[in-house]
């Protein structure tokens, strides 16, 4: 036996209670019923979540019977293409009778039709590494396309020819560069060609559907893997075209850094700090890391000493980041987030050696909101220079722009800047009822605030009331 058979027994016993008695209740039924796809990869890997995939012989509505009874919760969202699902204890499960689904040349949404056996279940998966099965009862291991060997050997190949199964699924492309992400496998010659020559054909696929493997890509343990692909087949132009375009054009009297290389050394350096953001894969953080520098193209002009510039790139880059966000049907707070970041990832380079006063510091929190531990890790992880002398005294200086936020806000104890009056007390002073003076009031205190730090209320109070004053005079004058 296998190293990795043996971690797959493992995995299996463990999951033995749920498998056991699922598969007997089939059996009784005269029905077949096997484990199979990312889960039986995933036993393999020594890496099997809660998340179990069946596939069987019985139609969704025997399924949901045999089921009832036996699960603590059943749900049929998925009966249109033959799924139910369910859960027992901890574990989450989906069984989908054997099925085969192919996209028409224009449809966005698959035609199932279901099959009569596992192996043919089996041929029209993606990969022959979730093309593998475990039949149960009785835990009789299915791998009819090599799988196993293709797992031992880190390769993404599909079980039958590539070309089939982008045509009957072109979101599969998109899938092969994000296992090659997930899992740091190669992808097969034949599978980089089909790719390559049917990119188009993921134009066909639905945002959300593009957005969600862009998602699992984007936070895996090897997202330049992946990206790498989507660059390479062309894919990329048709789900994240500003990622390819910041592979610059280079001449010999023109310099600037690979803008696209950096691009990728910034997202690794992105997860190497992601333990500040409470660790774990960050998707805004390592999103707005790929995007940070989207407005380079737009804004590239020559100077006549052979630099560079690339002026205002971050304030275009945020408006190029947010349509493609809307355009992959991203969140509001996502597409927020991520802009926000986009457009003030330079801010820091303003501070030269340390230069700011406490109101310009108060000013870059302020500005950075809810955002500033990301914007800590994006400016941080944005120095990719290999003169080592330069990275220290960014460093060093970066330190101390934290070190002088973190004294200010001891100082003042707040965790947030916002003026020593609120809305309620405005009102009250001024005799106002709600409306745009009381927001003009309100923004003044914010600026005294950020210019002098803290006040007492006693002094608040006197400072609105001449801003008061002085408006009303000008006012009637």
């Amino acid at each position: 036996m296998t190293d990795v058979q043996e971690t797959a027994l493992r995995e299996l016993l463990r999951i033995a209670p749920v498998i056991d008695e699922l598969g007997a209740r089939f059996e009784a039924a005269g029905e077949q019923i096997a484990l199979v796809g990312g889960p039986v990869r995933d036993a393999m890997l020594g890496r099997l979540q809660n998340d179990l995939d069946f596939t069987t012989s019985a139609r969704p509505e025997v399924t949901e019977k045999l089921v009832e009874g036996w699960a603590d919760a059943v749900w049929d969202m998925g009966r249109a293409f033959g799924t139910i699902g369910c859960r027992k204890g901890p574990w989450q499960v989906e069984i989908t009778t054997y099925r085969s689904e192919q996209y028409d040349a224009d449809s966005r949404k698959p035609s199932v039709d279901y099959g009569d056996s596992l192996n043919g279940d089996l041929g029209r998966r993606d990969f022959t590494v979730n093309a593998m099965a475990v039949a149960v009862p009785g835990n009789e291991f299915e791998d009819p396309y090599g799988g196993l060997v293709d797992l031992a050997n880190g390769v993404l190949r599909t079980p039958g020819r590539p070309e089939d199964s982008f045509s009957d699924d072109p979101l599969r492309m998109m899938r092969a560069a994000r296992f090659a992400a997930q899992l740091g496998f190669t992808v097969a010659p034949e599978v980089v060609e089909a790719m390559t020559s049917m990119a188009a054909r993921i134009e066909i696929v639905s945002a959300e559907r593009i957005r969600d493997e862009l998602v699992k890509l984007v936070t895996s343990p090897y997202p330049r893997r992946g990206l790498t692909l989507l660059v390479q087949t062309g894919l990329a132009d048709h789900v994240l075209p500003e990622l390819p375009a910041l592979a610059l054009e280079r001449d010999e009297h023109h310099r600037h850094k690979d803008v696209y290389e950096h691009t990728l050394t910034v997202l690794e350096q992105t997860m190497d700090l992601e333990d500040r953001l409470g660790g774990g894969p960050d998707f805004v953080a390592r999103f707005a890391a790929l995007m940070h520098d989207v407005g380079k193209p737009r804004t590239r002009r020559f100077a006549e000493d052979g630099t560079v510039t690339f002026h205002h790139h971050d304030v275009v880059g945020a408006k190029i980041t947010r349509k493609r966000m809307k355009a992959l049907r991203f969140s509001n707070d996502e597409i927020a987030a991520v802009t926000h970041l986009v457009e003030l990832h330079l801010r820091f380079h303003g501070y030269g050696s340390g230069e700011w006063t406490d109101s310009a510091v108060r000013r870059y929190v302020r500005d950075a909101g809810d955002q500033l531990e990301r914007l800590h890790v994006l400016t941080r992880a944005d120095c990719t220079t290999r003169n080592k002398r330069k990275a220290e005294r960014l460093s060093r200086t970066y330190d101390d722009l934290e070190q002088r936020i973190e004294r200010i806000a001891e100082e003042e104890g707040r965790a947030a800047v916002r003026p020593d009056l609120d809305g309620n007390q405005i009102m009250e002073l001024l005799g106002l009822g709600p409306g745009p003076e009381v927001g003009a009031a309100y923004k003044h205190l914010l600026e005294l605030r950020l210019e002098h730090g803290p006040m007492s209320e006693e002094d608040a109070k006197a400072a609105l009331l001449a801003w008061h004053a002085d408006r009303t005079d000008r006012r009637d004058s």
